[in-house]
């Protein structure tokens, strides 16, 4: 039986990703499948996988047509965690698509990788990066 696994996020520092993403989502890196060019990001209360890191030589896309959404549940909470995660190393996207009041800011990982944090009591906007 087939079934959706965990996304994967391509990187070009695979150990400066491993620590954003863990300080970002509370995810515990693991030795499952460890290598030089992988690694397996597992929730920390032991629940199960939760994202992959892998390295790449290709660069993030401007325009991605699949990204991550980041939930929080309040506009204070959106604002206090985009300032976090920018703490963190991630950048704001100069996004040239935004929708008229969006629920979501657009960011970047330290590769580049852009992701959404979305506030879910202003949701849905209509859609978050929408694909050239």
């Amino acid at each position: 039986m087939l079934r959706l696994g965990f996304p994967v996020i391509g990187v070009v520092d695979l150990p400066r990703a491993v620590e954003f993403w863990t300080s970002a989502l509370d995810l515990v890196p693991t030795e499952e499948w460890a290598s030089d060019t992988w690694r397996t990001l597992n929730h920390a209360d032991g629940s199960g996988h939760a994202l992959a890191l892998m390295r790449s030589e290709s660069p993030a896309e401007p325009y991605p047509r699949l990204h991550l959404d980041l939930f929080v549940d309040t506009a204070a909470e959106q604002k206090a965690e985009v300032e976090r995660l920018i703490g963190l190393g991630a950048t704001r996207v100069a996004w040239d698509r935004y929708p008229p009041d969006p629920d979501f800011v657009v960011l970047a990982d330290p590769d580049g990788n852009a992701f959404c944090v979305v506030d879910l009591s202003n949701a849905p906007s209509g859609g978050h990066l929408p694909d050239e």
